[in-house]
Formats: C-alpha cells, sequence, structure tokens
C-alpha cells in the first residue's frame, strides 16, 4: 500500500479543504509531519484510517463525527484519498454521518454516511461501488489488513507500543490477539474443555446406567443383597445371588409336586361325595313328586271332559254370530231411515203416504214398495224444474258481469280525467323549465373550453414524473452495469495476463519446441545445419501452441464482455442523463404534487363537459318529454269520450237481464239459491227412498238366519245357543288344555321312570355322606398347593429376571469401559491445551503458546533494528517465566525481557529510561509490523508512519535512529515522522507542517 495524495475537508480541527501530497513528501523517503499540540498532526493520520475503514483509530472513535467544529454549518465533512494497493490506483471518497441545516425552514436534518471508490485503467477514473458494505469488501480483500491490523503496522503508536513493553502477560495477550488471528487456537481449547465434558457426561452417564441395573439386581433379591460399590466385583455379586435364587427355586420344586399330588387326592374324594348325595337328594325329589301327581286325576279327567265340549260347540259359533250380525244391520237400517225421514217434512206437494208415521211403520213389503214409487215421482218433479231453471244460469253470469264492467268504466272515467288534468299543467310549465336548462349549458360549455390544453399539460406532468422515477430505477441499473463492467474488465484482465504469461513461457521454451520437431539429416530451420549435437530440452508441462490459441480465444471472448459490459453501461448512463433532464430537478415528491394538481385542473374541466352533456341530454329530453305529454293529452280525451259512451250502452242491457231473473226466482232471494233448494230437496227424498229399501233387505236376511241357526244348536246336541257359548273355547285355551293334559302324562312317567333308575336304587341303600368334612379337608390342601405354587412362580421368574439382568450387567459394563477412557483421555487433552496440566510443565495454554510463537518472530525482527539503534548494547528476549507485572502463576507464555550487553544482566522493561523505552519500543513496532505484515498475506507497506517518542532521545541516539528509519526506505518505501521535536526539522527537509488557529487548522508542505 502507497499513499498518494489526501484531501480533508472540515475534518477534524480542518475548518475548509486541506490536501497532502504525499507524492512530493515521500520523494526524500523521510518526511516530518510537525506542528503544536492541537494543531492536527494525528488528524492526517485518523483521516487515512476513516478513508479507508469508516473508522478513527483508539479512543477517537468514541467521538459522536469526527465533523470539524469549526466549518461552516453546511459544509459536509469529507475525506478523499488516493492511493495504490498491490498495483491497483484507488480514489477512496468518504464522508460520515453529520447533520445539516434544512434546504426549507429551520432546524436541522441528518445526512446519512456515503462512500465512492473509482479506479485508475489508464483511460481516466470508472466507479467501482458507492455501497459501503460492498466497499469495506472491496478494500478488506485488496488490502489484507484490518483496521486494528493498519493502526499497528502502517500507523506504528510509540506510546501504545511502549505501553506493550512493559505491559503484564495478559495485557500484552490482548494486544496480540487483536494483531494475530489465533482464536482457531483458542476455539481449539474450549472445544476440547467441551468435548471432556460431553465425555464426561457420556461417561457418568454409562456409570448411572450400570448401578441402575445393578439396583434393579439388588431389589430383585431384597434388602440382604447391599451393592459393591467397585464395577469389578459386581460381576461375581450378582452371579451369587442369582445362584441361590436357583438353587431354592430347586428345592421348592420338589415340595409343589408333594402338594398337588395330595390336593388332587381330596378333590376326588369330595366330588364322589356329591355324586352320592345328589343321587339321594333325586331319589327322595321323584317319590315326592310322585305322590303329588297321583292326587291330581279328577283335575285330569275334567281336562278331558272341557276339550270335547269345546269341539261339539265349534261348528255352532259362526251361525250364532252371522245371526248377531242381522239384527246389528236391522237396527242399523231403522235408524237410518228413522233419522232420514224428518228432513223431508213440511216438502210442498208430498201425498198423506209419506208422512213419517207411514214410512217409519213396521216393515211390510207391499207398503215399502208403494212408499219408494211415491218417493221417485216427488224427486222426478224437482229435477224437471231444475232443468228448466239451468238455461237461465247464464243471464245471471251475464248480468254480474256487466256491472263489474261498468263499475270498472266508471272508476277509469275518474283515473282519466285526473291524468288529464295532471298532463295539461305539466304542459303550461314546460317552457320555463327549458329556459332555465339553455343558460345552464350555456355556461358549462364555456368551462369545458379550455380541455385540450389541460389535458396536454397533464401528460406533461406524467411525463416527468415518469422520468423522475426512472432516474431512481436507472440509477440503480447503472450500479449493477457498473458492477458488471468491473467483473467483464477484471475478467478480460485476467485472461490477457493468462495469454501474456503463455505467451512468454512459450517464447521462453521457443529452443526446446523448436527441436522437438528436428529430423536426422534434415537441416535445422533456424541455423540450416543437418548436425543436431546438443537439441535444447524444455521443462515439462510448458505451453504449446494449442494451449496460446485456447488463450487467445479466450481473452477475445473475454475482451468481447467487457465491450459489450462497457456498452451496456454507457447506454444505461445516456438513459439516465436522459431521465434527469427530463425530471428537470425535481424529486418524487414534487412530480407527484405536480401531477396531481394538474389532473385536479382536469377533472374539473371534464366534470364541466360532463354536466354541459348532461344539460344537452336534458333539454333533448324535454323536448321529448313535452311531444309525449302533448300525444298523451289527446289519448285521454278521445279515451274519456269511449268510456262514457260504453257505460251508457252496459245499463240499460243490465236493467233488461234483471227483469227477467226476478220472474224467473220466485219467493228464492235469487235463481241460483232456487235451483240449490230443489236440488237439496230432490237429494233427500232419493236419500230416504234408498233407506227404506235397506230396512227392508235387512228384515228380510235375519229372518233367515234365524231358522238357520235353531237347527244347528238342536244338532249339536246343546238345548239352547247359551249353552253353546259356554261350551266354547278358542283355539288358545283348547291348546293350552292340550298342553296341560299332555305336561301331566309326561310329568308322571318321568318321575316313575327315575324311580326305577338302578343307580338311584343302589344309592339309596349306602348311608349319606358327609360334605362339610371332606369339603374342609379338600379346601386346606387347595391352598397349601396354591401357596407353593405361587412362590415357586415366583422364584423361577426372579431367577430368570437375575439371569437377564446378569447379562444386561455385562453389557452395560461393557460400554462404560469405553466411554470411561474417552473421557480420561479427552480430560488429559484439555487440561494439556489449557496449561492446568501437571505434563505441561510451563503452565502455558495452546492460544498463550501460539502467540509466544508469534512474539518470538517479533522479537527476532526487533533486535535487527535495537542492535543497531542501541550500539549492540540491547537485545529483547521472549521468556515464559514470570516476569514483574504478572500476577498469575506464570507468564502465560508471553514475557519480554532487556538483555544488557554491557552489565550481562537481564532487565525488566520497566527499569528502561525514556530513550532507552523509546529506542526499544520503536524497535518493538517495526518488528511487530514485519511480523503482522507477512501475517496478513504479505502485504506490502510504501507509506509507513511514526508517532511521537523522540523527543527523549539525545543527539547520538537520534541519529542511530533515524539512520534506521532511512533503512526503511528501501524498496521505495515512504517513512512519514509525527513529531513536535525542533531538532527533526533541521534534519529532515521534506516537511508537513500543521498551523492551528481559532478559525480552525490549515496545512503547509515543503521539501
Amino acid at each position: 500500500m502507497k499513499l498518494h495524495r489526501l484531501t480533508m475537508q472540515a475534518f477534524g480541527p480542518f475548518a475548509g479543504t486541506e490536501t497532502v501530497d504525499f507524492d512530493a513528501l515521500g520523494e526524500a523517503g523521510l518526511f516530518l509531519i510537525h506542528g503544536p499540540t492541537g494543531a492536527g498532526k494525528t488528524s492526517v493520520l485518523d483521516a487515512v484510517c476513516f478513508a479507508l475503514y469508516g473508522k478513527v483509530p483508539g479512543a477517537r472513535e468514541a467521538a459522536k463525527s469526527p465533523r470539524s467544529n469549526h466549518a461552516p454549518p453546511h459544509l459536509a465533512p469529507e475525506v478523499t484519498c488516493e492511493l495504490t494497493i498491490r498495483g491497483r490506483r484507488l480514489s477512496i471518497t468518504r464522508s460520515p454521518q453529520w447533520e445539516r441545516p434544512k434546504k426549507r425552514g429551520s432546524g436541522t436534518t441528518v445526512e446519512k454516511p456515503r462512500i465512492a471508490v473509482s479506479e485508475y485503467t489508464g483511460q481516466g477514473w470508472r466507479g467501482v461501488t458507492t455501497r459501503i458494505d460492498e466497499a469495506a469488501q472491496f478494500i478488506d480483500e485488496l488490502l489484507g489488513l484490518s483496521r486494528e491490523q493498519f493502526c499497528q503496522i502502517v500507523l506504528l503508536p510509540q506510546g501504545e507500543f511502549a505501553r506493550f513493553l512493559r505491559a503484564s502477560a495478559s495485557e500484552r495477550r490482548r494486544a496480540l490477539e487483536r494483531l494475530f488471528a489465533t482464536e482457531a487456537f483458542g476455539d481449539v481449547e474450549k472445544w476440547l474443555a467441551e468435548h471432556a465434558r460431553e465425555l464426561g457426561r457420556a461417561a457418568t452417564a454409562a456409570e448411572t446406567a450400570v448401578r441402575r441395573v445393578a439396583d434393579l439386581i439388588a431389589d430383585r433379591c431384597g434388602a440382604r443383597a447391599p451393592v459393591p460399590e467397585e464395577p469389578d466385583d459386581l460381576v461375581p455379586w450378582a452371579a451369587e445371588l442369582a445362584g441361590v435364587t436357583l438353587g431354592t427355586a430347586r428345592d421348592l420344586e420338589r415340595i409343589a409336586a408333594d402338594r398337588v399330588r395330595r390336593r388332587d387326592e381330596a378333590r376326588h374324594a369330595l366330588e364322589r361325595a356329591r355324586e352320592l348325595a345328589d343321587l339321594h337328594h333325586r331319589h327322595a325329589d321323584a317319590q315326592r313328586r310322585e305322590g303329588e301327581l297321583s292326587q291330581r286325576g279328577e283335575w285330569r279327567s275334567a281336562l278331558d271332559a272341557e276339550l270335547r265340549a269345546a269341539e261339539r260347540a265349534a261348528p255352532v259359533i259362526p251361525l250364532l254370530d252371522a245371526l248377531d250380525q242381522r239384527r246389528g244391520q236391522v237396527r242399523k237400517a231403522e235408524l237410518d231411515l228413522a233419522q232420514r225421514v224428518p228432513l223431508i217434512e213440511g216438502l210442498a206437494g208430498l201425498p198423506a203416504a209419506l208422512s213419517r208415521d207411514g214410512l217409519l211403520a213396521p216393515a211390510d213389503p207391499a207398503s215399502s214398495t208403494r212408499a219408494e214409487t211415491l218417493l221417485g215421482a216427488a224427486e222426478r218433479d224437482r229435477r224437471d224444474e231444475i232443468a228448466q231453471l239451468e238455461h237461465l244460469r247464464g243471464n245471471a253470469g251475464r248480468l254480474a258481469g256487466l256491472r263489474d264492467s261498468i263499475a270498472a268504466d266508471t272508476a277509469r272515467i275518474e283515473r282519466v280525467e285526473t291524468e288529464l288534468g295532471q298532463v295539461t299543467a305539466h304542459l303550461d310549465r314546460i317552457p320555463e323549465r327549458r329556459t332555465a336548462l339553455d343558460q345552464a349549458l350555456t355556461k358549462a360549455r364555456e368551462r369545458a373550453l379550455p380541455r385540450e390544453s389541460a389535458s396536454e399539460a397533464v401528460r406533461a406532468a406524467q411525463a416527468r414524473l415518469t422520468a423522475v422515477l426512472s432516474c431512481e430505477r436507472l440509477a440503480d441499473e447503472l450500479d449493477v452495469a457498473a458492477r458488471r463492467r468491473e467483473a467483464a474488465v477484471d475478467a478480460a484482465q485476467r485472461s490477457r495476463d493468462r495469454l501474456q504469461e503463455i505467451r512468454e513461457r512459450r517464447i521462453a521454451g521457443m529452443a526446446a519446441e523448436l527441436a522437438a520437431g528436428l529430423v536426422t539429416g534434415a537441416p535445422c530451420p533456424v541455423c540450416g545445419s543437418a548436425d543436431h549435437p546438443a537439441p535444447a530440452s524444455g521443462e515439462e508441462g510448458r505451453p504449446s501452441r494449442r494451449d496460446e490459441e485456447e488463450a487467445q480465444r479466450a481473452f477475445d471472448t473475454a475482451a468481447a464482455e467487457r465491450v459489450a459490459a462497457e456498452s451496456a453501461a454507457a447506454s444505461v448512463a445516456e438513459r439516465l442523463a436522459a431521465a434527469r433532464s427530463a425530471a428537470e430537478g425535481m424529486d418524487a415528491a414534487q412530480a407527484r404534487e405536480l401531477v396531481a394538481r394538474r389532473e385536479a385542473a382536469l377533472a374539473e374541466i371534464d366534470g364541466a363537459a360532463e354536466e354541459a352533456r348532461r344539460l344537452a341530454d336534458e333539454l333533448a329530453a324535454l323536448d321529448t318529454e313535452t311531444e309525449r305529454a302533448r300525444v298523451r293529452e289527446g289519448e285521454l280525451g278521445r279515451e274519456l269520450a269511449r268510456l262514457r259512451e260504453r257505460v251508457e250502452v252496459g245499463e240499460r242491457d243490465a236493467a233488461r237481464l234483471a227483469a227477467e231473473l226476478d220472474a224467473a226466482r220466485g219467493d228464492d232471494p235469487d235463481l241460483a239459491a232456487r235451483i240449490s233448494r230443489l236440488s237439496d230437496e230432490a237429494g233427500l227424498l232419493e236419500s230416504v227412498s234408498r233407506a227404506l229399501r235397506a230396512r227392508l233387505v235387512a228384515v228380510e236376511e235375519l229372518t233367515a238366519a234365524e231358522q238357520e241357526a235353531r237347527a244347528a244348536v238342536a244338532a249339536a246336541g246343546f238345548d239352547d245357543a247359551g249353552e253353546v257359548r259356554a261350551a266354547a273355547r278358542d283355539a288358545a285355551r283348547k291348546r293350552d288344555l292340550a298342553e296341560r293334559a299332555r305336561a301331566y302324562d309326561d310329568e308322571l312317567a318321568a318321575v316313575r321312570s327315575v324311580l326305577a333308575d338302578p343307580a338311584l336304587v343302589a344309592a339309596r341303600r349306602l348311608p349319606p355322606p358327609d360334605l362339610a368334612a371332606l369339603g374342609a379337608a379338600a379346601e386346606a390342601a387347595e391352598e397349601a398347593a396354591r401357596y407353593t405354587l405361587a412362590w415357586h412362580d415366583r422364584l423361577e421368574e426372579r431367577a430368570a429376571r437375575l439371569a437377564d439382568l446378569r447379562a444386561e450387567l455385562d453389557a452395560e459394563l461393557d460400554r462404560s469401559r469405553p466411554a470411561r477412557h474417552r473421557h480420561a483421555v479427552a480430560e488429559r487433552l484439555s487440561r494439556l491445551a489449557s496449561g492446568t496440566s501437571g505434563d505441561n510443565r510451563e503452565h502455558v495454554p495452546l492460544s498463550s503458546y501460539v502467540l509466544a510463537a508469534r512474539l518470538e518472530q517479533v522479537v527476532a525482527a526487533a533486535n535487527d533494528r535495537l542492535h543497531r539503534m542501541s550500539d549492540a548494547r540491547y537485545e529483547l528476549r521472549h521468556t515464559v517465566d514470570k516476569v514483574a507485572g504478572d500476577r498469575s502463576r506464570s507468564g502465560g507464555g508471553l514475557g519480554l525481557l532487556v538483555i544488557d550487553a554491557w552489565t550481562g544482566q537481564e532487565r525488566d522493561p520497566s527499569t528502561l529510561s525514556g530513550g532507552e523505552t523509546f529506542i526499544t519500543s520503536l524497535a518493538l513496532a517495526l518488528g511487530l509490523a514485519d511480523v503482522a505484515g507477512a501475517e496478513a498475506g504479505g502485504a506490502e507497506i510504501g507509506t509507513l508512519f511514526i508517532d511521537e517518542g523522540f523527543g527523549t532521545l539525545d543527539e547520538e541516539t537520534l541519529e542511530e535512529v533515524l539512520e534506521v528509519l532511512d533503512h526503511l526506505r528501501d524498496g521505495g518505501r515512504a517513512v512519514g515522522v509525527v513529531s513536535h521535536v525542533a531538532d527533526l526539522r533541521t534534519r529532515i527537509t521534506s516537511q508537513l507542517r500543521l498551523v492551528k488557529s481559532s478559525s480552525g487548522s490549515r496545512i503547509a508542505q515543503s521539501g
């Protein structure tokens, strides 16, 4: 990294814009930055760090903003740094977050931080990125140094290295960890510790599993079997318990077999006694039941007599039921006739034979036939009159229709007269409405005239809004196109470098390529000789013509892609410029406001035009309405005359029909009432005739049924119908009687069969058994056998379970041994890495050990310079022993001592004088810069700053220090010394002088 130019605006103590030309300062290799305290010497270094990382070093980062308090309120703080990193010349412009006054109104607004990174490519500066995150990644990947490393390697802070020299091991550890990426070794320590804890938990879990199985074994065997503490004692302990349990089970098995035999014998004796007792009970029950059945012999004979009488009465019962039915029919027919006869009393024109007494007299075929004839004649007279009146029923309907039509026409006349009056009044009001509409239409058309210009203004405003929105979109597209262009340029450069490398390697090996084509006896294409005594041989894997052609094609493709990417970026930039021109400086809010205003004006004009169209439509509708009203007025007049004429004709026809109907209805209210009355009378006469005929038929059928029933009763051997019904039984009763008789016979036969059974006869001769005594003996034998078998089963189950648990115990012990071993190994490694193990004699943790190796490299690099600056008197030495200031058990592997060659003694750094401390810490800083730079990927430091500390040196030592610094210029490096020591101004001719004042600091450059 080499600085070229630094421009600061409103930054730190600088109120305006100040520029530092590092190229001019660095021509001599060594330059001085000086000025009074507070003038801003350190702020120059802060500006470099801020441009690269967006932050300033150390405690100054806690400040709210690096903006200068001397700067005008509207001047933005900004730092621009031009530098070269790994052969690429960059320009980085960065501005922090700051508050500026609002452009409109009072108060302030916050400006966000911004950055712009550009690269010089030969054709000029091109943008790389304007995104803060992309810029940070780009600089970090290119430079290869973190901010902490940059502040320690490039901006050598002498005060911090003096503290580093005298620091305790823990403080020195924190400082080194900031510079060297040793987090991985600390992570290893943590991982080993966590791994040991995990394996410890696994070993504990395995041990718990073993103890669980042992506890189960002890629980199975009771409290008499305590669990051994040592795992090796568990196996014989479990084997002993299993053997004792299994032996006890075998002994109990023999006892159980004897008690089962005794239980079976007692069971058999009890079963035989119960069988004998049952035979005794069965014989006694049979004797008792036989006596009971013998006493019921008369009851059995009565059943047979009742069944025989029921069989004789069965065929007579249907005839008696039919006789009762005929009697009911006669009573029903007489009741029906008695109910109908009063209905025809009082009918006009009936003869005396159809009086109530005559019709209700006892049934007689001759009188009944005569009455039926008279009733039929009266019914026919009424039906003939109904037929004559039916043809007049249509006149009644026509009369009702005429009257309804007259009423409807009268009502319609009233409505027509009302509507005609309304139409006439409406026609009288139309002229006034037309005048008002004409005036409103004229005004609306005047307001709608400027619509074309308003529409054009809206289109222009919308086009401007589109341009403003396109600016935002195209700006994003331009960023994307710029990144693609940058990637294409990088790819093309890599392809070009690859092609150049292949060409150079091929040219370097061209002799070998030509030698490969030589043929013995053929002339050489270079020298022409036919002898080839020592043809050149090339290295293995040298590029061929085909490799060069493929590289050329790849370069051509990448170049074409680069041209396409650059063309695309230029096209987006042109469109963005055009959009910005069309936007005319407006932002989105202003453009939207303009569109809204013009659209509102156009909407108002469109509203007026719409109103004019509506009013024109209303005028046309009014004309149409006037014509319709006039037509309607003529229609209503004609309809009114037609209705009045129809009402007059209808009233004449209705009067004629009414007179005809009055003559036909007689004394009845109307014709329909007369027809209805005559029809009802005819129906009554017909119903009485049918009832008279039904009564005569029922009486004749009753007489025949009585004769048939008397003959059947006598034939069945009964005196009268009462005896028949008393002897009759229904089917269910007869089945019940038969079943009871059969059951009696079957039960008597079964009892006598039991009494004749030889087994019962033999059992009767034996004495009754003592069931109570035999049952008690069997129950005792059963309980003894059951208890013995249960205890034997429990012992068998316990022995089987103990065998399973022994196998499980063996398996758990096998599983726990590797876990305990792994935990022991992991615990030892963890303690070794953390420095707490006795095997780690120095008690140095792994991360400290790695840092100690880095510190040894730093000490070696520092001693090269300290040897010259101290005239070979002092040398730094790294030690792991406890040094002054360390309260821990050891120095943690990060101790420092100073070897004094004049006295041969080791000295603590805190015993050095101010000048000695300066040269020692400067040597340490330079050594640390070398080692940290190599650690960061071999970053080349083209510009180096050393801040303060030279005031403590005498003249001779200062000369030696400057000589060492002068050696740092090797390779084109520029070294900047920050100091206020006056003697340095005469020794270093290239200077950057800072001048402070009440209005802010300024920069003057010389040499």
